[in-house]
């Protein structure tokens, strides 16, 4: 699931020589409200419609506009978790996609983005989520799985974050393919494992939006 895959080649990047009304009849067109910005292949910056509404002149280049967020990028081989990660770090809702050689590629959007991921982590499968809080020196997979398979369910997917309340702990979230959680929550906690929030779905997710939204729920972005 590397960068490039997910690069939306409907949005196009604006040139220095542009004019701030077209940049807005794009923004208009595409239904986004920031463009990139690129120039002989390097990428600048974004340019965001609410700058060029108060500049309110559509004749003005946006080679003499400032810029946003000339750090919102990742390198095309980066995984999809980076795209969100950065998104998040720029609150930006594109993300500009580099060759190694620092050329622009394109950009990924964050509904592309939290679409594919939350593909990846089985989101739209019916089922529940455990987050669990942790310090890195206890995380062992292998025994968390064992504990989960005595209670007859199967972990789907699962991935770490930084716990943001505490530096020396780590956040796992699992997605299980049951949807009750009462035997596995008291298994893992008679454990000492700390549950420290789940969802448990009563039916299964149909809509992209919910499958969205559980997952933003969980990565706390």
């Amino acid at each position: 699931m590397q960068a490039y895959e997910f690069i939306n080649s409907l949005i196009p990047p604006l040139k220095l020589s542009d004019r701030a009304g077209m940049a807005l009849a794009w923004m208009e067109e595409i239904r986004t409200d920031c463009l990139p910005v690129a120039d002989q292949g390097r990428f600048l910056g974004f340019i965001g419609d609410e700058v060029i509404f108060e500049l309110n002149d559509p004749d003005q280049l946006i080679g003499t506009i400032e810029l946003e967020a000339g750090a919102c990028w990742v390198y095309s081989d980066k995984h999809i978790y980076d795209v969100l990660r950065v998104a998040s770090e720029n609150q930006s809702n594109l993300v500009a996609v580099l060759d190694r050689e620092n050329s622009y590629l394109g950009v990924i959007s964050m509904e592309d983005a939290i679409a594919a991921f939350a593909d990846s982590l089985s989101i739209k499968s019916q089922g529940s989520v455990l987050i669990l809080s942790m310090n890195m020196t206890d995380y062992l997979l292998s025994e968390i799985s064992r504990l989960v398979e005595s209670e007859n369910t199967k972990i789907l997917s699962s991935f770490i974050t930084n716990d943001p309340l505490d530096s020396d702990k780590i956040k796992l979230t699992l997605k299980l393919d049951k949807p009750e959680l009462r035997h596995v929550k008291a298994t893992l906690e008679r454990f000492g494992y700390r549950v420290i929030d789940h969802y448990q779905e009563e039916t299964g997710i149909s809509g992209e939006e919910d499958r969205i939204g559980n997952l933003l729920r969980f990565l706390d972005i």
